[in-house]
């Protein structure tokens, strides 16, 4: 096998398997919906019926993931197969923006966290004023 084909079929010295630049991808996606969940690793793998471990080697790309998980994973996170591949672009490159986002993600649905367990309506009200506030201020200046 010459090294082109090497590199679409995705194996390496010695015929070992490994990643490609789209399992990389499905792997950040995945992910990325678990947190938007607010799910933990520990609760990902209870859904999708894996140890803790191997669900960390998925997201992580280690593990490639088979077609069959593909499917269990998507029906445990609420989305279609395709979620996985969207944005791709044709050369299965993860663009640097959907990189950047898991952060902010991270940030909103901590925020959305906390502020559903607020039990003062008035107080989440007044955070509601806050955030609005903050978020017009630079244009009012």
């Amino acid at each position: 096998m010459n090294q082109l084909a090497s590199k679409v079929v995705g194996r390496g010295a010695g015929g070992r398997s490994r990643a490609l630049d789209i399992d990389h991808y499905v792997s950040l996606r995945i992910r990325q919906r678990r947190i938007m969940l607010g799910l933990t690793q520990q609760q990902m793998a209870e859904l999708i019926g894996v140890t803790y471990q191997q669900a960390h080697k998925y997201e992580t790309g280690i593990n490639r993931i088979s077609a069959g998980r593909l499917y269990q994973i998507a029906q445990a996170l609420g989305v279609d197969i395709g979620y996985f591949f969207e944005d791709a672009d044709p050369e299965h490159k993860i663009k640097p923006k959907q990189a950047e986002l898991m952060p902010q993600q991270r940030m909103l649905l901590e925020l959305a966290r906390n502020f559903a367990n607020i039990p003062n309506r008035k107080h989440q009200e007044a955070l509601c004023n806050l955030a609005r506030v903050l978020a017009t201020g630079d244009r009012e200046e």
